[in-house]
C-alpha cells in the first residue's frame, strides 16, 4: 500500500537517474527569458568603469588580462566580440547578460534538484501514514498529494531563480563587460551536476532499502559517476575564470560528497580520477596564457611565457598585499558585508528574502542535513577569504558564492511556507496562493529595490569621462594618471574605437610593471624613443625587482637605486614630451604619499599647475595661461537618471574629480580676475553637488567682486 500511494515525485526518483521534467525545464526557461529580457533592457550601451575597458581590449585582441588572466572568459568574450551587432563594448556586455541569465536558470534547476531530493527523503513518513489510511482516503490523497509535491518543487525553484535574477550583484555584473556572470554560471553548473549525482545515488539506495546516513553506507555507487566527473571537468574549466571564488566552493562540495558516500570515497580511485580531470581541464585552459603572450597582443599583462611567470600570474602575486588577517581589518570588512547583504535582495529595511533564507536554513537543518552543511560551508569558506581581502571596486563579486547560498536557502524557505500551509489543513488551493504570494513578493521586492541602481541603459559615465579628458588635451599631448578609471576606458577608446591615438596616456602605477613598457612601445613608440636612456635603466632595475622583490625589501641600497631610476625616468618623459606638446596630469598625482611623494614634489616645484577641464596642464611659466572653457558632458552623473550607492566608484572617485577640478578652475580664474568665468565654473560644480562649501564660497566671492566693479 505504501509504495502504491507514494507521491509522484517519489515515484519519479525511484526510477533512478532521469532528465529534468518538463515542468522544471519550463521554470528554468521562464527564469532565463525573464533574466535575459531584463539584462538586455538594462544593458550598458558602451564601456563602463573599473576593469571593463581593459577586459574588452583583451577579449577583442585575444590578449592577457590582469591576474589571474581569466583565459576562458577571454576566449568566450572574443567570440561575442565578433557578432556584427552594435559596438564591441555592447557585444561583450551582452555576453555577460547571456551568462547571467543562464546562471539564474541554472540556480532554478539547482533548487529543483534539492527539492526533489528533499521530497524523496521525506517519503518514508508519508508511506507510513498512507499505509494506515483507507483505500478511498489514499486515492484522494494521491490526487491532492501529487499537486502539492509539484508545488513543493516548482515554487521554490522559480522563486529562488527569480530572486537571483533580481539580486543586486549578479544583475550589476550582467550589464557590463566583466567575468563574474560567467563565473557564477559555472559555479552553479558544478552544483547542479553534483546535486544530480547525489540525487541518483539517493534514489538507487532508497530502492535497495539503504539509508542516506554516511555512517551506514555499505558500498559506493559508481554507476552515476559520469555526473561527478562532469562536475570535476567543469570545476577545472571554471578555475580559468575567477579561480578564487570557484576554489572556495571546494570545502562545501567535499562535505556533500562525505555526507553522500562517506570516507570511503576519499580513499578510492574515484577521487583520483576526478582530481586528474580537474587538473587536466585547468592546465588546458591556462595554456592560453603563454600562447596568447607569444603573439604579443595589445594588452599582455605580465607577459606570462615562462612557467614562473605563468605561476605568478595565475596566483595573482601582485595582489597578495591586499590580504590581511588582522581582526581590525576583518571586522571592518564584516560590517561592509552586512551592509551589502542587507541590500542584496531588496530594501535594507525590508529583509523579507533574508528572513525566508533563515527559515530555509532552519528547515534544511531539520529535514536535509546534507543541504544545510552544503550551504553553510559555502558561506563559511567564502567569508573566511573575502573578509581578509581588502579591495574596493569589485568586492561585492567576492561574496557571490554567499549570495548564491542565500538565494538557494530562500527557495528552501518558500518550501517551508508551503509545508506550513499544508500542515495547517488549509483548503485545497490555499498552499498555491501561499507559494504565489511568496514568489511574487520576494521577486517584486528585489526588482523594485535594485532597478534604480542596475539600470545602465543610459550609462555613459566612462564614455563621457574619456571624452571630457580628450577634449581638453591638445594634439600629441601627454596625460599622466594614477586613476584606473581613466586608464581602463582609455584602453578601449584608443585601441578598439581608435579615438585620439595621438594622445599619450601613461598610467604611473603600471609603469611599475615591465610588461607595460611593451604596450607603450606599441602605442607610443616616439615617447619610448625620446626617453630611451632613462627608460632602459629603470626597466633593467624593474625586471630585477620582479624576479626577487624580497632582495629589494632587505636592501635599502637596491630600493634607493630603483626609486631614483623611476623618478629620473618620469622626469625625462615629462621634460622631453613637454618640448613636443603640452603635458597634463590628473589630480590624484598631487596627493603626495610614500610611493609618489618625490614625483609630486618635483612636479609642483618645476611647473605651474593650470586647471583645464578635468586635468592640470603643466605650464613652464607662472603667468596666466588662458584656454577655452570646457563644457563638460555629465550624462547620468548627477542628473537623477542614474543612481549610485555611496560606495560606488562613481561617488568615490569620478564625481570628486569633476567637482574638485571645476573648483580648481574657478579659483585659478578668480586669481587672475576672470570672475565671470570663475562664477560659471563654480556653478557647474554646484550643479553636480549643491552642498559643496568651497564652490559656494568661491561663487560668493566672485559674485561680490563683480558687483564692486
Amino acid at each position: 500500500m505504501g509504495s502504491r500511494t507514494a507521491s509522484k515525485s517519489d515515484q519519479r526518483m525511484n526510477t533512478g537517474p532521469n532528465p529534468s521534467s518538463r515542468a522544471e525545464l519550463l521554470c528554468a526557461g521562464t527564469v532565463f527569458l525573464a533574466a535575459l529580457l531584463l539584462y538586455s533592457w538594462t544593458l550598458a550601451p558602451t564601456v563602463t568603469l573599473t576593469d571593463s575597458g581593459e577586459l574588452i581590449v583583451v577579449a577583442h585582441g585575444l590578449g592577457v588580462a590582469h591576474p589571474p588572466g581569466v583565459p576562458l572568459w577571454a576566449l568566450l568574450a572574443h567570440l561575442a566580440s565578433l557578432v556584427p551587432l552594435g559596438n564591441v563594448a555592447v557585444r561583450i556586455n551582452f555576453s555577460s547578460a547571456f551568462f547571467a541569465a543562464l546562471a539564474s536558470a541554472m540556480l532554478t534547476l539547482v533548487v529543483a534538484e534539492l527539492m526533489i531530493t528533499a521530497s524523496y527523503l521525506g517519503a518514508s513518513k508519508r508511506r507510513k501514514k498512507s499505509a494506515q489510511r483507507s483505500k478511498k482516503a489514499a486515492s484522494r490523497t494521491r490526487d491532492e498529494g501529487s499537486g502539492i509535491d509539484r508545488l513543493l518543487v516548482l515554487a521554490p525553484a522559480l522563486g529562488a531563480g527569480l530572486l537571483m535574477t533580481f539580486s543586486r550583484t549578479l544583475w550589476s555584473y550582467a550589464t557590463i563587460a566583466e567575468v563574474y556572470a560567467l563565473n557564477t554560471l559555472l559555479i552553479l553548473v558544478i552544483f547542479f551536476l553534483m546535486l544530480r549525482w547525489r540525487q541518483c545515488i539517493v534514489a538507487d539506495r532508497r530502492r535497495m532499502g539503504m539509508t542516506m546516513d554516511a555512517g551506514q553506507i555499505t558500498s559506493a555507487t559508481t554507476i552515476h559517476d559520469t555526473l561527478l566527473y562532469a562536475a570535476a571537468l567543469t570545476f577545472g574549466v571554471a578555475l580559468g575564470v575567477h579561480h578564487v571564488t570557484v576554489a572556495l566552493i571546494l570545502p562545501a562540495l567535499g562535505v556533500m560528497v562525505y555526507r553522500t558516500e562517506g570516507l570511503r570515497f576519499f580513499t578510492s580511485r574515484r577521487l583520483i580520477y576526478a582530481a586528474l580531470i580537474s587538473i587536466g581541464a585547468l592546465a588546458t585552459v591556462y595554456a592560453y596564457l603563454p600562447l596568447a603572450a607569444s603573439h604579443s597582443p595589445v594588452i599582455n599583462w605580465g607577459n606570462p611565457r615562462s612557467l614562473q611567470e605563468i605561476w605568478w600570474h595565475i596566483t595573482g602575486r601582485q595582489y597578495q598585499v591586499f590580504l590581511s588577517f588582522t581582526p581590525k581589518i576583518m571586522g571592518e570588512q564584516f560590517v561592509e558585508f552586512c551592509r551589502m547583504v542587507l541590500r542584496e535582495f531588496g530594501f535594507s529595511w525590508l529583509p523579507l528574502p533574508l528572513a525566508l533564507a533563515f527559515a530555509g536554513f532552519a528547515s534544511a537543518f531539520r529535514r536535509d542535513r546534507t543541504t544545510f552543511w552544503l550551504l553553510l560551508f559555502i558561506v563559511i569558506a567564502d567569508l573566511a577569504y573575502a573578509l581578509s581581502y581588502e579591495i574596493a571596486e569589485d568586492k561585492d563579486a567576492y561574496y557571490l558564492p554567499t549570495f548564491i547560498s542565500i538565494a538557494i536557502a530562500a527557495g528552501l524557505g518558500i518550501r517551508w511556507l508551503i509545508q506550513l500551509a499544508v500542515s495547517k489543513s488549509m483548503p485545497v488551493g490555499r498552499p498555491s496562493w501561499v507559494a504565489a504570494i511568496a514568489v511574487l513578493l520576494t521577486s517584486a521586492t528585489a526588482l523594485k529595490a535594485n532597478w534604480p541602481f542596475n539600470n545602465r541603459r543610459h550609462y555613459f559615465i566612462a564614455h563621457d569621462y574619456v571624452e571630457n579628458l580628450l577634449s581638453t588635451i591638445e594634439p600629441n599631448g601627454l596625460l599622466l594618471t594614477l586613476d584606473w578609471q581613466v586608464a581602463s576606458p582609455m584602453f578601449y577608446a584608443q585601441e578598439v574605437e581608435q579615438r585620439r591615438r595621438d594622445v599619450k596616456i601613461v598610467d604611473i602605477n603600471l609603469l611599475r610593471r615591465s610588461w607595460y613598457f611593451d604596450y607603450l612601445r606599441h602605442a607610443y613608440p616616439g615617447l619610448i624613443e625620446r626617453s630611451r636612456e632613462k627608460i632602459d635603466v629603470f626597466v633593467e632595475n624593474l625586471k630585477e625587482w620582479e624576479r626577487d622583490p624580497g632582495a629589494f625589501a632587505k636592501n635599502q641600497t637596491l630600493t634607493q637605486k630603483i626609486s631614483v631610476a623611476f623618478e629620473e625616468m618620469i622626469q625625462s618623459i615629462v621634460t622631453n614630451e613637454n618640448r613636443l606638446a603640452p603635458v597634463y596630469i590628473t589630480r590624484e598625482l598631487l596627493f603626495a604619499d610614500t610611493t609618489n611623494g618625490e614625483l609630486t614634489r618635483w612636479l609642483t616645484q618645476n611647473y605651474q599647475l593650470v586647471p583645464q577641464g578635468l586635468v592640470f596642464n603643466l605650464a613652464s611659466t607662472p603667468s596666466f595661461h588662458d584656454s577655452p572653457d570646457v563644457r563638460l558632458q555629465t550624462r547620468g552623473l548627477a542628473d537623477g537618471t542614474l543612481r549610485f550607492e555611496k560606495d560606488d566608484v562613481v561617488n568615490l572617485k569620478v564625481l570628486p574629480v569633476y567637482t574638485s577640478m571645476l573648483i580648481n578652475r574657478g579659483r585659478y580664474l578668480a586669481l587672475f580676475n576672470q570672475h565671470e568665468r570663475a562664477s560659471a565654473a563654480f556653478r557647474q560644480a554646484l550643479a553636480l553637488d549643491p552642498g559643496l562649501a568651497p564652490a559656494q564660497q568661491g561663487l560668493a566671492e566672485s559674485t561680490a567682486k563683480l558687483r564692486n566693479r
